[in-house]
């Protein structure tokens, strides 16, 4: 597997703009000087792999090299397009160029830690029914069908709000996107208090309801956050970060549910009381996370990250458009294979995730708090495996081999776990639920990530929500026959029909094409004939050759 560069690729100059057919190249420095300031060193020169500088006697007035030109792809068009032509936030280089200044915040960890919590409470109050559904049943007097719709509530709500939620994301920003999200959040976790009475079934709906339209402006946000506050080097680990706390509210919501609502059924008053608890505490965290967030949440850094949010944020605004990114997401064909493969291997978290209490049930009478157990196994096997797979991504780029080998572990782990359940061993459906976990929800930042990467430059709350939109179509779908299956023929055949359609997402995820624009441009590879090389000294001819071999061998 290929390791990435040590350094990040210099910055693209503002205030020049491409020539026809060219990506810019930094430097605007007097013949035979080349100079650049890169982001925290000292300065570099820069050359064309063509083999005449930018600042060469035989480049024009203009900047345009002689000789023939190289056309660019249409997705290089796109990304010399969104290269900043005026002048913004700028630091003057060595010779007087002018780069675009590039820093970290400090703030980027309070902004992570903030939603990473309260994504965590909307994630604990999603599973916090399912995981005693014969508790909420006999309360409530319903079927196991109505405790079923509080967790597919969520996944229904997320498919018709989607694209208002990411329009929103794109046009009113961040900051408003994260106030939606944590303040809905309380909202809901609020009118679920006034449903503990055994008549009010239809009010705790309402108030899960409300925490579903909640979560549809916080699933897509992780890479957005990740993108736009952390740079090349930890962007992967900061997007597996933001997903993780989703799975550590998962995690909570199979831990605490069954210890602080035991069954009960004897005794409706205690029952109550019970669920009381359990319901004004989660409202209490959420209103704390809500005040944070309105605290804690900016739009965006005084300065961009990376080269690839630098240019993305010089570009005029006039120029975007919502419906046509749309279309160009559905235009880009490893995309659409990715879409479907990530929503087959969501949605079937999701169904297992739901259903696992009345599997655990099935084969093992009165293991209710063991049930929850297991599921915590699951989710925190997945915290571990989203963050090794963050840290390896960053590391190392290979996007593509590690989510193709992620998804055939995974498929490998549901087999294991489905031929496994019935051995009336519960032990070994601890060992099996953390493999399967492991894998399984380590998945889920990958596909976050890898979507970004094929898809730039557009937007990565656009993407990320197109996925969890296909997510939870197949998690209602799976959830819908699964539990049918489960009911009339046994676990192990609604499992089956799980590891088919993973099976299947092994083959589509083979078929991605990897191509990764947004760390080409973070690294100067832009195109094959004109890239942007590091020259460590004007004047060492030697030094130049051999970084513009290595560039090449890189870009190759």
């Amino acid at each position: 597997m290929a390791r990435p560069d040590d350094e990040e690729g210099t910055a693209v100059a503002n205030g020049h703009p491409p020539a026809n057919g060219y990506l810019p190249v930094p430097g605007e420095a007097p013949a035979g000087k080349v100079s650049a300031e890169t982001q925290n060193g000292p300065t570099a020169g820069c050359l064309a792999l063509n083999g005449v500088s930018r600042d060469s006697p035989k480049a024009t007035a203009s900047g345009t090299p002689d000789g023939p030109k190289t056309p660019l792809a249409p997705e290089e068009e796109t990304q010399a397009r969104l290269l900043p032509k005026d002048p913004g936030e700028e630091t003057p280089g060595g010779e007087g160029t002018l780069v675009p200044r590039i820093a970290l915040s400090p703030r980027r960890f309070v902004v992570l830690l903030t939603f990473s919590a309260y994504s965590l409470v909307n994630a604990f109050q999603w599973i916090q029914y399912s995981i005693i559904s014969n508790v909420f049943e006999g309360f409530y007097n319903v079927s196991s069908v109505h405790i079923d719709w509080l967790s597919m509530v969520y996944m229904l709500a997320y498919v018709p709000l989607i694209f208002p939620a990411t329009w929103l994301l794109d046009t009113r920003g961040l900051r408003l996107t994260a106030l939606l999200g944590s303040g809905l959040n309380c909202l809901g976790a609020w009118i679920k208090c006034g449903s503990v009475q055994q008549h009010l079934f239809w009010v705790t709906m309402l108030g899960q309801c409300l925490c579903s339209v909640a979560q549809v402006f916080i699933l897509g946000l992780p890479s957005h956050i990740a993108s736009v506050w952390f740079g090349p080097k930890e962007v992967s680990t900061a997007c597996a970060t933001a997903v993780l706390g989703n799975q550590l509210g998962t995690a909570v919501g199979f831990l605490l549910p069954p210890v602080l609502v035991p069954s009960t059924q004897n005794n409706t008053q205690l029952l109550a009381r019970n669920i009381s608890t359990m319901f004004y505490g989660t409202s209490a965290v959420a209103t704390l996370l809500f005040i944070l967030t309105v605290i804690a949440f900016k739009e965006k850094p005084q300065y961009p990250p990376s080269q690839a949010q630098a240019v993305l944020q010089d570009s005029p605004p006039g120029e975007y458009s919502y419906v046509k990114s749309i279309r160009n997401l559905f235009k880009n064909i490893p995309f659409v294979l990715l879409l479907i493969s990530y929503g087959i291997m969501t949605g079937a978290f999701y169904s297992v995730s739901t259903l696992l209490n009345q599997m655990i049930l099935t084969h093992y009478e009165g293991e209710e708090v063991n049930a929850g157990r297991i599921g915590l196994t699951l989710v925190l096997a997945g915290m571990v495996g989203s963050i090794l797979c963050g840290l390896w991504l960053d590391y190392t780029k290979t996007y593509k081999h590690t989510t193709l080998t992620v998804y055939i572990l995974s498929f490998v782990g549901m087999v294991i776990f489905t031929f496994t359940l019935n051995l009336g061993h519960i032990i070994i459906v601890f060992v099996t639920g953390g493999l399967l976990g492991f894998f399984m929800t380590g998945y889920l930042p990958l596909g976050f990530e890898f979507a970004v990467e094929i898809t730039y430059p557009e937007s990565e709350g656009t993407s990320s929500g197109l996925l969890n939109a296909a997510a939870q179509i197949f998690g209602i779908l799976f959830t819908l026959a699964q539990g049918k299956l489960t009911l009339a023929y046994g676990p192990r055949t609604g499992n089956i029909f799980l590891c088919v359609w993973m099976f299947v997402g092994v083959i589509l995820t083979a078929l991605i094409k990897s191509d990764l624009k947004r760390h080409n441009i973070n690294k100067g590879i832009t195109n094959g004939d004109i890239k942007a090389i590091p020259v460590d000294s004007p004047t060492d001819q030697e030094s130049k050759t051999i970084l513009m071999s290595k560039q090449s061998e890189s870009a190759i």
